[in-house]
């Protein structure tokens, strides 16, 4: 029961922070994808480095085990649906998550989504059959690999560099782009924006 209890204060205060950045406001999703208005890339981008900074950065010194580690494996299906779900997100302005965080708002084009979303996997398990005997879920690249090999990790890295490392300096790199990443490339210049 303490897991679940702690689960949902965990989503609730991240959902908090979806909201309060803009991540489940469809206008400013329009807003980052026509890069009219670069503030929630920017917050995107300073989340996921300072997190694989601290993820990767706590396996070195041994504060996160490795053995939670999940990694998916590649296919052509993974790319089919990463493309289905960015038209979906670029059209509607929602993302399964941020569609939530949008309905828990009380926004009713979430709840729409929300439901077109259940639909969509509803088809998908009707027709999973027929989908994985088209080879869509072969596994490619090896199947579940990493970047970099991580130690005590029981996936294989596409090359020889230590994962570690590889996952701090990305986190980096992620971290830089987000604070010299103007403001705007397109349009006018938008009010108040910052990260």
């Amino acid at each position: 029961m303490t897991s679940v209890i702690l689960a949902l204060v965990i989503g609730g205060a991240f959902g908090a922070v979806l909201d309060r950045a803009g991540a489940a406001n469809p206008t400013l999703i329009g807003k980052m994808l026509n890069l009219s208005n670069l503030h929630l890339m920017k917050a995107i981008l300073l989340a996921i480095g300072t997190g694989s900074v601290l993820m990767f950065g706590g396996q070195m010194l041994g504060l996160v085990d490795v053995g939670h580690m999940s990694v998916k494996a590649a296919y052509v299906g993974v790319f089919v649906g990463g493309l289905l779900l960015g038209f979906g997100w670029a059209l509607s302005g929602f993302c399964p998550g941020t569609s939530l965080v949008g309905a828990a708002a009380g926004r009713k084009d979430a709840l729409v989504f929300i439901a077109g979303g259940l639909l969509g996997a509803a088809a998908y398990m009707a027709t999973y059959p027929g989908i994985k005997g088209s080879g869509l879920l072969g596994n490619i690249g090896g199947g579940k690999v990493t970047l970099g090999t991580v130690p005590d990790a029981k996936y294989e890295g596409l090359t020889m560099l230590p994962g570690d490392l590889l996952g701090i300096a990305l986190g980096l790199a992620f971290i830089v782009v987000a604070f010299i990443l103007p403001n705007q490339i397109t349009g006018k210049q938008p009010a108040a924006a910052n990260v």
